[in-house]
């Protein structure tokens, strides 16, 4: 049974626990023992904690036995990206600049996912202080795609999506400030929740951008993610049961979101939202203006607040830092103050202006990623290709960041292909439970 366990959802091993199929700690045995022999699992994990992931296993397993299990989710292991401080176990958020950087406690949320029941099997590789939706780290490591060997593994929650598609963790926790969760999770074929930011604490998160920070979960289903999102919090999970698409209306964003989507993204995206339809879903499709002026802000926003963050300790050591990603922190110093508060007095005047337009819809629909995953090798030696692909690829997702949205991508069918659900602000209740229907339709 234990190899079928690696296979097997979160929300379904906790049933196993639950109805005494499962004993928690052999569980997190057969995936500790998964990671140890995997070939790629240096390339995956940048630590594992066996020895924290056995003693949660086994209370969890105690639990079980008593009688008194903590939720659905108590005793199923789960991945962290390296961004999320663990107690005393090295966080370097896939830096040289962070080497040896030990935390004394855990960030909030996975203590409150601790004291929740789940167990933490380690630390998985990601981009460099997250500043990039492609996962390239040379610095570190970067993560193998499943989909498409070969290619970029997308980023920046890299290992995360790939210890799941390698069956070394059945769920995920990643972190999504452009499209970190998503862009990964599109591109291994997963579901990826991005959630509101302020909905999550961020409190020992390492932090690329606080104004766009968000934690969010990779899974292979939307109800792991809608169970993932209640350990985080400490809350309960949305009830999922009786969802449908009949009389749901959906908008397909056009304009932006649409420029230049490359032929594969576009078909299986085409074919998701013609298979919505026939379960019942209203479609309707035109542009937001709001959404390309709020796009168009992004370099105002993004770079000057990551640089202000980071420039001290960069600049301190630059060349431990991959050229490319460091020269994105650094354009940065460009963006005046200014142009920075500017940009910012416009972003909240189209966040209110797509809500006005968007009221109505139960989520608007975009292709989670316009392009498929790049040849990784070519990333390491063509800046001018790296540059363009990751930006085209945290197009589509950053939509939801900068317009502060909750977000969800599912696999079409068509590999490394995701379509985007996007929700309203702390609307993720409601966005799961359309999302589950949207995944059965699309099954």
């Amino acid at each position: 049974m234990g190899s079928d366990w690696l296979k097997m959802t979160a929300a379904d091993l906790g049933r196993g626990i639950g109805a005494g199929r499962i004993h928690a700690l052999e569980l997190t045995e057969v995936f500790l023992e998964a990671i140890a022999r995997h070939p790629d699992r240096d390339r995956i994990y940048a630590r594992v904690t066996p020895r924290r992931a056995r003693s949660m296993a086994m209370a969890a397993a105690d639990r079980a036995k008593a009688g008194t299990r903590i939720g659905l989710l108590d005793g199923v292991p789960l991945s962290w990206k390296d961004l999320f401080d663990a107690a005393d176990a090295p966080t370097e958020a896939g830096s040289r600049l962070l080497k040896g950087r030990v935390p004394r406690s855990d960030a909030e949320v996975l203590a409150t996912a601790t004291a929740c029941g789940t167990v933490c099997l380690g630390k998985t590789h990601m981009t460099e202080l997250a500043f990039s939706g492609l996962g390239i780290n040379p610095m570190t490591a970067t993560p193998p795609n499943r989909v498409i060997p070969g290619a970029a593994p997308g980023g920046s929650s890299s290992g995360a999506a790939a210890s799941i598609t390698h069956h070394l963790a059945p769920a995920a926790i990643g972190s999504d400030t452009g499209g970190s969760v998503r862009i990964p999770a599109a591109w291994n074929d997963l579901v990826g929740l991005k959630t509101t930011h302020g909905r999550l604490s961020l409190k020992g998160v390492v932090p690329l951008c606080a104004s766009f920070d968000t934690v969010g979960p990779l899974a292979r289903t939307v109800e792991d993610c809608a169970e993932i999102l209640a350990v985080l919090e400490g809350g309960r999970a949305v009830d999922l049961r009786g969802v449908t698409l009949k009389g749901a209306r959906f908008l397909v964003l056009e304009g932006v979101a649409l420029d230049g989507v490359r032929e594969l993204p576009g078909a299986g995206f085409e074919a998701a939202v013609d298979r919505l339809a026939r379960a019942g879903a209203v479609i309707e499709r035109r542009a937001v203006p709001a959404a390309d002026k709020a796009l168009a802000l992004s370099p105002a926003l993004f770079a000057p607040e990551a640089y202000a963050q980071w420039q001290e300790v960069i600049e301190a050591a630059p060349e431990r830092m991959f050229p490319v990603i460091l020269e994105r922190f650094r354009s940065g110093a460009a963006v005046s103050a200014i142009d920075h508060i500017r940009a910012w007095q416009a972003l909240h005047r189209h966040r209110a202006e797509w809500l006005d337009a968007v009221a109505g819809y139960d989520a608007v629909l975009v292709p989670t990623a316009p392009i498929l995953p790049p040849e990784a090798t070519r990333l390491l030696t063509d800046p001018d290709y790296f540059a363009t692909e990751n930006l085209m690829a945290l197009r589509n997702t950053r939509i939801g960041n900068v317009l502060g949205l909750c977000a969800l991508t599912l696999p079409t069918g068509e590999p490394a292909c995701g379509i985007s659900l996007m929700g309203t602000p702390m609307g993720e209740e409601r966005l799961l439970r359309i999302g589950a229907a949207a995944e059965r339709a699309l099954a």
